[in-house]
Formats: C-alpha cells, sequence, structure tokens
C-alpha cells in the first residue's frame, strides 16, 4: 500500500479506506497483513485480495469533437465512408460502448452499433444536397448509461457542370501496419460470477484505412476448455460457464488481433486472467466421529486428540478455526484453536464421569461469511488405581459359642473399591496366625472356623485381615484387625503410583502373533459352571498399534460350541457343563492370534484339554435285592453269596468299598469289602433266626 490508501485495526484486524479508489487506476490491491503477539519477535502474515468494483463514472470519448468526411456520387450503397471510436475508461458493461446516429438530414447513412462503421444507405447526388451533418452518439452500457456526441460533416464531392475543371487525387492505403493491442494483458475475475460475465475489454487498433484497418479477435491457446468466449468484432471477453478458483485459478489465453487487409497482418498477446476464490467451500472434517481414551487424575493440560479439517478454498477463506461448542462436560477440555489440538483444561475422574461424549466439536473459517462444519468426540477415561478398598464398617463385633461345627460361617467381610476391571476387583486374605482356627474366602470374604473351638484352651483370638485390589501395577489394600469378641479396627494402607513413557514408532505389519506355545495343555474339572476359565494363552507380535494388538478365536475343534475364548485377554472358558463321562479330552482345539492390521496377519497353536473326573456318580447295585437261601447246617466259612456294584466315575472314584451297615448285629456273616464277597463265620440255626435281612452299602 505505497500510496496509503487503506488503515488496519491493529486490535481486531478490520481493514479500512482512507482515500478514495478508482477502478480505473488499479482495478485489484494485494495488501500483505502481518500480526505479532505483543512484542515477541514471532510473528506471521497473510495476503488480502482487494477487488475494486467498477462504478459507470467514466462516459465514452471520442478523439476529436468533430471531423469531416468527403463521399462521392461513384460510391455504392454499403460503401464506408467513416469509422467513428470513442473510449470509455470503465471496465465491463460500463465500459461496452454503443454506436447511434442521434439526428442526421438525410436518410443516405446508417452506422454499425457496435462497430461504429458509417455506411451509405444510398448513391448521394450534389444537385440534391453538397454537405451533410450527421452527429453521432456513443453511449455506454452502464446503469443509467453515459453518452457523448461527435458532430460528422459529409461533403459531397461530385461533379458539377462548371467552368473550371477539378482534379482529385486520391493515394490509395495499403496493408502496412500490424493491429497493435491496447488493453492491458492481465484481468481478475471472481469465480462466482454468471456465465455471459464480462471478464476483459480486448482493445486493439491499426492506423490503417479501410478494411486495411479493420480489427477482429480470436483465440488461438489457452481455452481448450471452451471456459470462455470471445466476440470477435467488439472484443468483449465473457465467461461460457462457471469458473472454479479450486479447479483452476489462472487461465493463459494467447490472443490475436487480425486486420482484414491482404495479406492480413496480426498481432498476439497473451492474456493472464486470474480467478479470485469466493469463500465456497465448506470446511470439511477427516473424520465425523473422534475416539480416543484418557487417563484419569492427569495434570491439566494432557493432550487428549488432534482433530483436523481441510477447506479447499484460498487465502482467508481456508484459514481454519477449531473450537468446542457448549455442551455437556466441555469445560474440562480445552481446544487449541489453531491447530485443533484438544488437551484437558482440569485433572478427570473416572470414578465421577467415565464418557464424554462432546458433540459440539466445530471449525470454521475466515472467509466473509465465514463456513463452518461439525463433528463428533468420544473420549473415554481410563482407570487408574487410585482408590484403596474400604471395608463396608470400620468395626466388627462378634461372639460365637464353642460348639460350632468345622467349616461355620462366622463373619462376613465386605469392601469395596471404586475403581475399574483389576483395579477394582478385592481379594480377601488373613496375614495373622489364626492357630489353624479360621480361614478366609479370598472372593467372598467370608471367615470360616477350620476346626473345633474350646474356650478353655483358648478364649480369644486376634488376627487381622487384609482386602487387596487386583492391579497388576502397585496394587492397593486395606487392612482390618479382627477380634473375636472384641471390637475390629480398620486402618488403610496407600502405595505409591508411578507413570512410564513410551515412545511409539510407526510400524509396518511385518510381524506374525507367535504363541507361546505351539501346544497347550490344560485341565478341567467336569461338572464346572459355564464361562469356568481353563487356560489363558498369549501370542506376542513384535508389530506396534494395530499391527501389534492381538486377537484369539477359536478356529477348530470346537463344533458343539463346548468352549469360548476372550478375544482380547486370550482366556479359554467353558462355553457349557463339561461331562467327563461323556468326553474326557478334546484333543484337536485349534487357536487363531491374530492381528489387526492390513492385510491381517495370524498363526495357530493346540489345545489339548483333558476333562478331570468328579466323583458325582454313586455306586450302582447290579440288583436293589438280592435273596439267598442255606441250609442252617452249612459249615462256618460257606460263600453264600457275592454283591456288585458299578459306577460310572473314574480312578478312585470308581473304586467300590462294600459295608455292611446293618442286620449282622450277632456277626453271623463276613462281607469282604474289596470284593462284595458274603461269607459265613458263624454256625446258623434255624429256630433261632430263620430270616436275615443284611444292609450293604457301597461307597
Amino acid at each position: 500500500d505505497p500510496h496509503g490508501k487503506f488503515s488496519i485495526d491493529p486490535q481486531f484486524g478490520i481493514i479500512r479506506s482512507k482515500k478514495q479508489l478508482d477502478h480505473e487506476a488499479q482495478s485489484v490491491v494485494v495488501l500483505t497483513v502481518q500480526s505479532q503477539l505483543g512484542n515477541s519477535p514471532v510473528y506471521s502474515s497473510t495476503q488480502v485480495n482487494i477487488s475494486v468494483t467498477d462504478i459507470n463514472d467514466n462516459p465514452p470519448v471520442f478523439l476529436t469533437k468533430s471531423d469531416k468526411v468527403t463521399i462521392s456520387h461513384t460510391q455504392p450503397p454499403g460503401t464506408a465512408v467513416y469509422i467513428a471510436h470513442a473510449e470509455d475508461k470503465d471496465s465491463g458493461l460500463n465500459g461496452a460502448v454503443k454506436y447511434s446516429i442521434a439526428s442526421k438530414q438525410s436518410n443516405a447513412f446508417s452506422i454499425d452499433p457496435s462497430l461504429g462503421v458509417v455506411n451509405l444507405t444510398r448513391t448521394v447526388f450534389a444537385e440534391k444536397q453538397q454537405e451533410y451533418t450527421l452527429h453521432i452518439a456513443a453511449e455506454d452500457g452502464g446503469s443509467p448509461p453515459l453518452t457523448s456526441l461527435l458532430t460528422l460533416t459529409a461533403i459531397n464531392l461530385t461533379e458539377r457542370r462548371l467552368d473550371s475543371l477539378a482534379v482529385k487525387i486520391v493515394i490509395l492505403d495499403i496493408n502496412d501496419n500490424s493491429p497493435s493491442f491496447m488493453s492491458l494483458p492481465l484481468s481478475y475475475v471472481m469465480e462466482d460470477v454468471e456465465v455471459g460475465f464480462l471478464v476483459h475489454h480486448i482493445i486493439a487498433k491499426d492506423p490503417d484505412e479501410g478494411r486495411n484497418g479493420q480489427v477482429t479477435y480470436h483465440i488461438l491457446s489457452g481455452n481448450e476448455n471452451k471456459a470462455f468466449v470471445l466476440d470477435k468484432i467488439t472484443g468483449l471477453l465473457t465467461t461460457a460457464q462457471l469458473l472454479d478458483h479450486e479447479v483452476q485459478e489462472r487461465y493463459s489465453l494467447t490472443v490475436m488481433a487480425l486486420d482484414d487487409g491482404s495479406p492480413a497482418l496480426s498481432a498476439t498477446q497473451v492474456l493472464t486472467i486470474t480467478v479470485l476464490d469466493v469463500n465456497d467451500e465448506t470446511p470439511v472434517f477427516l473424520k465425523q466421529l473422534y475416539e480416543t481414551a484418557v487417563h484419569e487424575n492427569r495434570d491439566p493440560g494432557e493432550f487428549v486428540i488432534k482433530v483436523e479439517a481441510v477447506d479447499r478454498d484460498a487465502g482467508l477463506n481456508s484459514m481454519l478455526q477449531y473450537e468446542i461448542l457448549p455442551g455437556a462436560g466441555y469445560e474440562k477440555f480445552k481446544m487449541n484453536s489453531d491447530n485443533g489440538e484438544l488437551v484437558t483444561a482440569a485433572s478427570l475422574d473416572r470414578e465421577t464421569q467415565e464418557v464424554f461424549s462432546i458433540k459440539g466439536n466445530s471449525c470454521h473459517d475466515l472467509g466473509s461469511p465465514s463456513r463452518s462444519s461439525t463433528a463428533q468426540l468420544y473420549l473415554t477415561v481410563l482407570d487408574e488405581n487410585d482408590h484403596s478398598p474400604l471395608f463396608a464398617k470400620t468395626q466388627y463385633q462378634i461372639s460365637v459359642t464353642e460348639d460350632l461345627e468345622e467349616g461355620s460361617a462366622i463373619l462376613d467381610l465386605s469392601a469395596s473399591d471404586e475403581d475399574d476391571g483389576l483395579n477394582g476387583e478385592v481379594m480377601y486374605s488373613l496375614i495373622d496366625d489364626t492357630y489353624g482356627a479360621f480361614a478366609i474366602d479370598s472372593v467372598t470374604g467370608s471367615i470360616v472356623t477350620t476346626k473345633a473351638l474350646d474356650r478353655e484352651t483358648k478364649s480369644q483370638y486376634t488376627f487381622r485381615a487384609v482386602a487387596s485390589d487386583c492391579s497388576t501395577h502397585f496394587p492397593r489394600s486395606t487392612t482390618v484387625s479382627c477380634k473375636i469378641h472384641l471390637t475390629v479396627v480398620a486402618e488403610n494402607s496407600f502405595n505409591s503410583a508411578f507413570c512410564g513413557v513410551t515412545v511409539l514408532i510407526q510400524d509396518v505389519n511385518d510381524n506374525v502373533p507367535k504363541f507361546e506355545q505351539s501346544y497347550y495343555k490344560a485341565l478341567v474339572w467336569e461338572g464346572q459352571s459355564p464361562k469356568t476359565d481353563i487356560i489363558q494363552v498369549f501370542a506376542a507380535d513384535l508389530d506396534s498399534g494395530l499391527n501389534g494388538e492381538t486377537e484369539y478365536s477359536i478356529l477348530s475343534g470346537n463344533e458343539n460350541a463346548t468352549f469360548l475364548i476372550d478375544s482380547t485377554r486370550g482366556i479359554l472358558a467353558t462355553n457349557t457343563g463339561l461331562d467327563y463321562e461323556t468326553t474326557s479330552s478334546y484333543r484337536f482345539l485349534v487357536l487363531l492370534a491374530s492381528d489387526r492390521g492390513t492385510p491381517s496377519l495370524n498363526s495357530t497353536a493346540t489345545v489339548l484339554i483333558t476333562v478331570l473326573d468328579v466323583n458325582d456318580n454313586p455306586p450302582v447295585f447290579s440288583s436293589p435285592e438280592y435273596h439267598v437261601h442255606v441250609k442252617e447246617s452249612i459249615p462256618v466259612g460257606t460263600h453264600i453269596t457275592e454283591v456288585s456294584a458299578k459306577d460310572c466315575d473314574a480312578g478312585t472314584n470308581a473304586e467300590i468299598t462294600y459295608a455292611i451297615i446293618s442286620g449282622n448285629d450277632r456277626g453271623h456273616f463276613y462281607l469282604d469289602g474289596r470284593t462284595g464277597s458274603v461269607n459265613l463265620v458263624k454256625t446258623l440255626d434255624y429256630e433261632d433266626t430263620m430270616k436275615f435281612t443284611l444292609i450293604i452299602q457301597a461307597t
């Protein structure tokens, strides 16, 4: 801005004009604007393109106010006798000139409205009129139009019958001058103009006369997509189709001005047309939904995610500003308006709010009017082990009688942990000597007796119970002291937490997940409830990110869906109850470990699952009753009968022992506990006892 025509508000950046602007002097102004934060030496700059819109403030101007031309009766109708030319400094329709004869003494003349060529309409005779006066008007296409006049005097030189002799010498023109361009080789047009908009007025002059000086205009190259059309007579260049700055921002048209001489002469000019951008493109986010996770308890300023949008416009129209629109929980985050980086504005607490769904992540460009778009952010707060288990009560008091049976539950301890997952899963244990009298269920916290109690031997027990979470990193615990008959006091113990820094390198998926073993063996008891864990397998993938994330599945050998596997942790579990008596082993269960890369890589491992027998089947006698008849005279030692029972279980669970549990009070019979053979061991006396009913138990 060397002439100081503009000023800018240093605080708000508002640009204002200081002096009157003149489209004819300068139609486009390119300002370089610099911004600086305080006294910082760091600054940024941008360009502001200002198009000065033309108004119709210049009338067409003839080179002279009046002119003369000679005519003769020898000239036929249609002969061009004069070319009127007026120039208008305005542009577009404001500078497009049309010609007309405002007043005339005769109808012997006509004028071409575009070219200004004055033609004879008939033959003129001196006897009728020797001189003609025409008022030629030049009018532009502005609103309202501006006009100027030229007075043209046509003198008829037709010979008269006089005593003198007149000799007329006419110097004929030859085509010895090429057209020369008068218009500038540079033009600007906004991209949103309609079809038919006047882009540029190409003007070339040829000092020759007649046809030698008549110029036509042609586009030689640069208009392959037919974006423009050139009127070959007037030189008016208009748009033939809609323009798009984002598709093509500059055109270089090679324009030729050609006269009508023989041979014809020409001149060329490269016309550069710059398509100026308007804010017609809306910013577009690279994703409509951004999902990420952030750890709780981090200091404000923790990086969360970076969102990004693109705008196909240029300059200020493409410069984007990001913001979070008001919504639930938005005050806990802060968005960098320039680069789209989201950071925490406060420390997050998963136990207070675990998920943030921010629907108003917005960006807008700096165009006028501004355009904007929105995307959604879905943030999950990851748990840290920041809570210790807490017992439901701080004091416990219990009295028990000494005649409790072994295994009796005497107290149910209960502790809860607000953390999530393993961090919130509580396990119980006893850390003091209970003299073998008590034990605690690690899962339920139930304290039971493990032997008979005797008040006379020991009347009071004091021990401590611990509730610990299952965090794999720095587990937390709470200890409680228990006194039977006395008050229980709880005290908390806190451990320190540490964090690590991980540097991620962009990965290529070139490593296959590998199982720690290609063949696994596992044992599981029959009769367990569904979802019972059997074995945990692990496959390591040296890649990182999605390429190194392993998912587990069962590839084959699971036809009846007997098993299932946790796709993330690799824990193989039962899906249905197992029955040793139906299937004692599963030999061909093939597991698949796949990474999440593209394309995905995988490996397999085979698991042999052996079902362990549970003593879930009682022995069954081959007959519910055995009837035997013997004589009273049979000798001692005689084999009476043999009982037999079968057990569907296996191993020791199927080993049967026989015993007489009633009916042999006087000891007449002996039962072999292993074979089930019944023998006489005492003499029988029919008169004493004529019938024995033995109840035999198979165990």
